[in-house]
Formats: C-alpha cells, structure tokens, sequence
C-alpha cells in the first residue's frame, strides 16, 4: 500500500503543470462514512456483538481523456465495543484496504462500455449477488469487491453485461464467470434473466466433482404508475459440468409488492427458499433476526436446517425530511413445521440534506422454539443509531 501511494506521488510529481492542472479539472473525490452504533437485551452468545460498527470509503474518479475514466476507493472499517484501548496511526494506516481500483472505457467500438480492475458489482437490493458497501446492516461493515472485467452494452431497450473476474476481495478466493441480461419490454414491464458459473479456486481443497457451482434466474417487474409488483426465481447448481442439479438442489423465490399513495408507502414480500443458492446475496431483513445471521456471516435461508419461509408487510410514511418506517416479519422453517419467529420494526430515518442521513430503527422478535433453544432466550430487543454521510 505504501509503494503504491508513494508511485502516484512521484507520479504527480514528474507530471507537467500544466497538465497535471487539465488532469485535476476532472477528478472528484467520492466516498462515504457510515456508523452504526447497536445492542441486544439477550446476547449471551455473543453473536449480536453490541457495539459500533464504523466504515470509510474514500477515493478519487479522474476522466483521464476523453471516454477513458479512472477510480480508486478505499476502504477502512472496524468495531468497537468499549474493550479495545485506542491504536496508534500505523495499526489504522496497516488496515487500509483497497475496495476499488478500475479503468472505465467508455463508447467502446461506439456501443461498449468496459471496465477492468477491482470492482463493485450487482444490486443493492439483491437477495443473490452483490458485491459491494452495505447499508444499515449491522456487522456486514466491510465492502467486498472482486478482480473482474466487465462488459456492458446497453440501450434504450436492453442492457446486456457478461463478466469475468476472482472474488479475491473475500476469503473465499473463487472464480466467477456470468452473464446478466435486463430488458424495458414496455414502459411499465422489465425483465432481467442472469446466469453466474463460479468456480473454486486451485488451491482449495475440493472433490473434482464439486468444483464447480452457481446460480441462474429470471426476475419480471411491472410498474404501471404508483404501483410496483416484481417476482423473482433462481436456482442453483454444482458439479464438474456448468450445469448439473442433485437431489437436493436449492432453488429460491421472491415477490415484492408496494403502493405509492402521496406520503405512504404500503410494501409486502414473500420468500421462499430451499437451501442456499447463493452465498453472495444481500438480503437480511429485520433488525434482529438480519442481525444475527449477519453476525454469524451466515446466509438467510439458514435460519433453519430446512430453509426459510419469510412474510413482511410494511409501510413507509414521508413527512418533511423524515422517513418513518413499520414493518411486521413471520420468519418460518421452509415448510412450516415449527413455529414462527415473529417481529416488529419500527425505523425512523431524517435526511439532513442530500449527502447526510441520521437514522434509528428498534426491532422486537418473539422467537421461535427452534431458536429459544439455541439463543437460551424466549424473545430479543435490538436498537440502532447510526449516520450515513454520502459525498
């Protein structure tokens, strides 16, 4: 990391003045600063991990020429819990990452756009692929990004993206390989249909056979006016081949529904998932209960040896520059044995102004048998503050 800061510092210094000047016209700073301070009534396991979570990004995006555009971010996150004494200027400075480092080419062959180096990728919103900073999602501070080259070409009516990369921003370390494909069939219906082959890396001991996994799946959304209704579908694989299904093959399903009236908001989601199809995905609804599977890094659909069945019917309230926002969740095992675990959300959320966000949430889950008997408690209190600080 220091060879490298101290290479653009030659660099620039070496560079002509006048055109380090022309060079300075178009670079912006960007970046973000999000702290989430939290804590559970009941954490005798320690998988809550009360305390502060804290993440910079920071970094330039500089148009070098014309259709040729540089970024580098990086990335600093930590915890702090009260029991860990102050650090001196190196241990920070040592534990500086690089989250991104890319060149954009733009306008390639007039209808490409390519982008090659250290990357984010995917949607925020994704329950299946994103790799990136998150948002209001206490324990998951880190910004994962992977080594890839991608490939976009779109239009008025389609975007057509294929990547190739190595996830080597995680521990992990796999290859993945995909192709996404969205399309604005109307004005009011979009369809999205992707594909993902990832492949352990060589030095990670595995049986031949298992070499290989994935996911593929469509997702259709229709938006006639202030009504919002989607589905999406994947599924997953695994073997030597690009495409082979076992017994148990995990396959997922996720609709979402919402109704824009004036300063309401009235949502619901349905989730259905039988094993992991992803372990990339970003979905972790409810303050407690996406609270302790990130906390324990674990996917959703292990909320249960059998998987998940998941409802939530909410409602956001708009009123000057506050955001209020109720939400009810039945988490269930996937085919509804057991008990549910239920739990309410109530999150308030004030922009300041456009770069910075206050926001606090309290979540209260009556849990099920299954997880009274692995949490020692009958039910758990989550709250949260926090502040995000976009520029």
């Amino acid at each position: 990391m220091k060879k490298l800061l101290g290479l653009l510092l030659v660099i620039t210094m070496a560079w002509p003045t006048a055109a380090k000047a022309d060079v300075l016209k178009n670079v912006d700073l960007k970046g973000e600063i999000q702290t989430i301070a939290s804590d559970a009534r009941h954490d005798d396991l320690g998988v809550f991990g009360s305390g502060t979570n804290y993440r910079v990004l920071a970094g330039l995006s500089a148009e070098l020429v014309e259709d040729v555009t540089a970024n580098v971010l990086f990335q600093y996150n930590n915890v702090w819990n009260g029991s860990a004494a102050g650090e001196n200027l190196q241990h920070y400075w040592d534990n500086v990452k690089l989250a991104e480092a890319n060149v954009v080419l733009s306008n390639l062959f007039d209808c490409f756009e390519a982008t090659v180096g250290r990357q984010f990728y995917g949607d925020e919103d994704s329950a299946v692929l994103y790799l990136g900073p998150n948002h209001y999602v206490f324990n998951m501070n880190a910004a994962p990004s992977l080594d890839a080259a991608k490939l976009t070409y779109s239009d008025d009516f389609k975007a057509v993206t294929v990547l190739a990369g190595k996830t080597n921003a995680l521990s992990d370390d796999n290859n993945i390989y995909g192709a996404d494909v969205k399309l604005n069939l109307t004005d009011a219906w979009k369809l999205q249909v992707y594909g993902y082959d990832i492949k352990a890396s060589e030095s990670v001991r595995v049986k031949y056979d298992q070499k290989h996994h994935g996911f593929y799946g469509a997702k259709v959304a229709f938006a006639p006016e202030a009504f919002t209704v989607s589905a999406e579908y994947a599924r997953g694989f695994e073997g030597h081949r690009l495409v082979k299904e076992g017994h148990d093959t995990p396959y997922m399903v996720k609709a979402d529904a919402s109704l824009n009236v004036e300063a309401f908001t009235p949502r619901a989601t349905f989730y259905y998932a039988k094993g992991i199809v992803s372990e990339y995905g970003n979905y972790y609804p409810g303050l407690v209960i996406g609270h302790l599977l990130s906390g324990n890094k674990a996917a959703l659909p292990t909320y249960s040896n059998d998987g998940l069945r998941l409802f939530n019917v909410g409602v956001d309230y708009m009123w000057n520059k506050f955001v209020f926002s109720l939400d009810g969740f039945s988490f269930q095992d996937r085919t509804a044995q057991d008990t549910s675990t239920w739990e309410a959300d109530l999150v308030a959320k004030y922009n300041h102004n456009e770069y910075v966000q206050l926001f606090a949430g309290l979540g209260y889950a009556k849990y099920s048998t299954p997880l009274q008997e692995a949490q020692g408690a009958k039910d758990n209190t989550v709250g949260q503050l926090g502040m995000l600080i976009k520029f």
